[in-house]
């Protein structure tokens, strides 16, 4: 994928003149909808943004869904009560806007890397290895010093089963995931699916695991915005958090 230099959006941003019932919306949420914090549990989604999402996807006729490296149960609980379609694990797993959930490859395919990883971090034990389910996100926020020897052990571990799982990179995370999916084919078998089908797509995120993303919305002549800094596929871009959810209430209330 080749990389833009980014174009920050102007008061008048190209979704001024469109109503949420003519978009299809993709959004991250860790460093998209809320601060990244130190713990993924550590998040916090508060009432008004809650009501924010909720309006939206109403207002969208629900082409609202969420496209995250947490797992769809983990979102649910973050978000309860409310329940939106989503892609969980960078799409290894997705629920439609009818309710159907699938999921791509065996959770059985983790277990050799999850006791690789174990034995691998005996002596770092506040390196955080978060499980997912079909996938291993490793944590290293707080010890930043790792971050070169991880990269390596991890990568030579991913190796050893390159047909069955591949690296995701992330902000002082790396992932070790089942291979056959990304957030990019996700947003692509939403646009194949109504409510999201034929209308224009938008997606919202902040990390290089998103950039998969931004290229199908790019392909689909769609929108694309990074948050925050950094090179990217993505077409324009928002300071941070705020600005986004700025922005996402403007459109859900009509008057962006």
């Amino acid at each position: 994928m080749r990389r833009n230099r980014l174009r920050c959006l102007k008061p008048h941003p190209p979704l001024a003149s469109s109503a949420p019932g003519d978009l299809a919306i993709f959004l991250d949420l860790d460093g998209t909808l809320v601060p990244i914090a130190e713990r993924p549990s550590a998040i916090l989604i508060d009432d008004k943004l809650r009501h924010m999402l909720q309006l939206l996807h109403q207002r969208s006729g629900g082409a609202l869904a969420l496209i995250s490296g947490r797992s769809i149960d983990d979102l649910d609980r973050h978000l309860k009560p409310l329940t939106l379609p989503a892609a969980g694990q960078h799409g290894l797993e997705r629920r439609s806007a009818s309710g159907r959930r699938t999921e791509v490859g065996s959770r059985e395919s983790l277990g050799p890397a999850k006791q690789a990883i174990e034995a691998l971090l005996q002596r770092h034990p506040d390196v955080l290895v978060e499980e997912k389910g079909l996938s291993l996100a490793v944590h290293y926020r707080n010890r930043p010093m790792l971050a070169s020897w991880l990269h390596r052990s991890l990568r030579a571990l991913v190796r050893e089963h390159s047909r069955e799982l591949t690296l995701q990179r992330g902000k002082r995370v790396l992932e070790v995931k089942l291979a056959g999916a990304d957030k990019g084919e996700a947003i692509a078998a939403f646009l194949e699916e109504a409510p999201f089908r034929g209308r224009r797509a938008v997606f919202i995120g902040d990390d290089s695991t998103d950039e998969h993303g931004f290229a199908v919305v790019n392909a689909a002549h769609g929108l694309s915005v990074k948050v925050g800094a950094g090179t990217t596929v993505a077409r324009y871009c928002l300071p941070d958090v705020a600005a986004v959810v700025d922005l996402l209430t403007a459109i859900a209330k009509g008057n962006s």
